[in-house]
C-alpha cells in the first residue's frame, strides 16, 4: 500500500494538463496512488475499506 508523500509547505504543484494546484498549509500531503478525489493532494482514499461484515476491500 502506497501513501502519500509529505511536503514543506506552502506548494504550487502543476498536474500533467498544466492545471496549478496551490496549497498554503505547514505540510502538503501529495497523493502518490492516484486515487485521490482532490489528486495531486492526497484524500486519504489509498487506505482500504473495511466492511460492516470486518472483510477488506
Amino acid at each position: 500500500m502506497t501513501g502519500p508523500v509529505l511536503v514543506d509547505g506552502p506548494v504550487e504543484l502543476v498536474t500533467e494538463d498544466g492545471t496549478v494546484v496551490r496549497s498554503d498549509r505547514v505540510v502538503v500531503a501529495v497523493c502518490a496512488c492516484r486515487r485521490s478525489k482532490r489528486f495531486p493532494l492526497c484524500d486519504t482514499s489509498h487506505r482500504r475499506r473495511v466492511r460492516r461484515d470486518g472483510s477488506q476491500e
